[in-house]
């Protein structure tokens, strides 16, 4: 690979990771820490109705302390999950979606269709970035419909180039954001995304040239 490519793909992929590490914030900021803080005002108060003899107000302001920090816990664990899945990291590509699939098409009664053995000689971070590309798929399909069917095909195209193809039957995506996250994704990977849409649902399609997914 050219000196010149290299330099891109490097400026693509800092700039990839810096917009990750600033959701992440954004969702930490907004999200966990703002919960914890309410539950350390909720056990201040409970605290000082303990002190005045008030233990049935204590007892109410509790369980609410309890169910937000269950509630916390279950969107950190879905973070770390969603950062690196521990059946990616072990068993491979295939395995990790195919699981993906499972849990949710049974959760929200879709077909999950998929053929993606091709992704498994692609290097570490190459197969994390596709994952991810799927599960927010997924999930952005599972948020406007849910689909009936979602389909994930990953293909060589040539000696150079791979392709994933993620076809879904939901209502087409109205919001650019969610497109520009995508987008995002593919840019660590050197790869080309595009994203159609008609009266039959959504297809995503991303080329991935080796030389940048070997890693």
């Amino acid at each position: 690979m050219a000196d010149e490519q290299r330099r891109e793909l490097t400026e693509q992929v800092l700039a990839a990771e810096q917009d990750e590490r600033r959701r992440i914030a954004l969702f930490l900021h907004d999200g966990p820490v703002q919960s914890l803080s309410g539950v350390a005002l909720m056990l201040d108060a409970v605290s000082d109705f303990i002190a005045h003899g008030r233990y049935e107000q204590a007892s109410e302001i509790l369980d609410r302390a309890l169910s937000r920090t269950r509630t916390t816990i279950g969107e950190l664990r879905n973070l770390s999950f969603n950062l690196e899945p521990v059946v990616l990291r072990d068993h491979g590509f295939s395995m990790a979606v195919r699981a993906l699939g499972e849990n949710r098409g049974i959760e929200h009664e879709i077909k999950i269709d998929l053929d993606v053995a091709a992704a498994e000689t692609l290097g570490e971070r190459a197969q994390a970035a596709l994952y991810q590309i799927v599960r927010e798929s997924l999930e952005g399909a599972i948020r406007r419909g849910p689909p009936k069917t979602f389909t994930v095909r990953v293909a060589r195209t040539g000696p150079q180039s791979l392709e994933m193809t993620v076809r879904d039957d939901a209502p087409g995506e109205r919001r650019r954001r969610s497109i520009e996250v995508l987008e995002e994704r593919a840019r660590t990977l050197g790869a080309a995304l595009s994203v159609d849409h008609d009266d039959d649902g959504s297809t995503l399609r991303l080329v991935v040239p080796l030389y940048a997914a070997s890693e």
